[in-house]
């Protein structure tokens, strides 16, 4: 999986894949910290900012998004922790 910061595009397995601004940030972050488990509180400071409420299930829509255009193995759930990104 490769992201171009500067087009904002993501290609996986050669083949382009749109991305809505929060996947690309999502994304992002994930990519910029590959293996390490991060929580939804991390990825909701990240992505959506401070004033988002924490026991909104919008991180796990989100990573569900992503799955399903990087492939389901891209992305673990780590119970009780959060999500890590397998590249």
């Amino acid at each position: 999986m490769v992201l171009d910061v500067r087009t904002r595009r993501a290609r996986v397995d050669g083949r382009e894949v749109d991305l809505s601004a929060r996947e690309y940030a999502l994304a992002e972050v994930f990519l910029t910290n590959p293996g390490q488990v991060l929580s939804r509180e991390q990825l909701l400071d990240h992505v959506w900012g401070f004033d988002f409420d924490p026991g909104s299930n919008v991180v796990d829509v989100y990573v569900g998004y992503l799955r399903r255009k990087f492939g389901a193995a891209t992305i673990s759930t780590v119970r009780g922790m959060g999500y890590r990104f397998n590249g």
